[in-house]
Formats: C-alpha cells, sequence, structure tokens
C-alpha cells in the first residue's frame, strides 16, 4: 500500500536562497492556495539541492539546475518573469496532485 502525502513539501531553491526564492515562494503559495493543495514550502540555494531533496516532495527552481535529482523538478522562472506562467502553474499544480495521490 502505498501511503500518499498529506501535504506536499516543496524546495524552492534559486541561486542565493534570498531573492528569486521568495518571490517565487509567494507566487507557489498563491497557486497551492487557489487550487486547495495542502504544502508547505522551504527555501534554498540551488547548491543545497542535494542535500534537502530527501526531505521534499517537489523541488522548484528558478535557474536553470541540471544536476540529477531523485524528485520532481520543475523550473518556475516563468513564476518571475511572467512567460509560460500559466503553463508553470499547471505543472506544479499536477504534480502536487501526483503526489497527493489524487
Amino acid at each position: 500500500i502505498k501511503i500518499m502525502a498529506n501535504e506536499v513539501k516543496i524546495l524552492v531553491a534559486c541561486g542565493s536562497g534570498v531573492a528569486t526564492s521568495t518571490v517565487a515562494q509567494e507566487a507557489v503559495k498563491k497557486i497551492l492556495a487557489e487550487a486547495n493543495i495542502p504544502g508547505k514550502i522551504f527555501k534554498s540555494s540551488i547548491s543545497e539541492i542535494p542535500l534537502k531533496q530527501n526531505d521534499v516532495d517537489l523541488i522548484l527552481t528558478t535557474t536553470n539546475y541540471r544536476k540529477p535529482v531523485e524528485k520532481p523538478c520543475i523550473s518556475v522562472f516563468g513564476l518571475i518573469s511572467g512567460i509560460n506562467e500559466g503553463k508553470i502553474k499547471q505543472s506544479i499544480i499536477d504534480e502536487c496532485l501526483k503526489i497527493l495521490g489524487e
């Protein structure tokens, strides 16, 4: 039996772990709220992804991240730039629903 998560743990990572991840974090909070998805968001720098990926279900990055990860990883720069924003929002929602098993 697969135990479903009751909330999605999301890591939002940017170059420094400060600026753009804060903007992305706020955007993701709004997306989760609108889609009624329970989630917890953590921020980090890109370099911390390998250390922190085991504690989360989904990784969102504001820059291109090319190293292999064990969790689903979505580039969310569009949430900041506004380019393909709708598509990114949908990807986040779809991935969260998958994690929650819905």
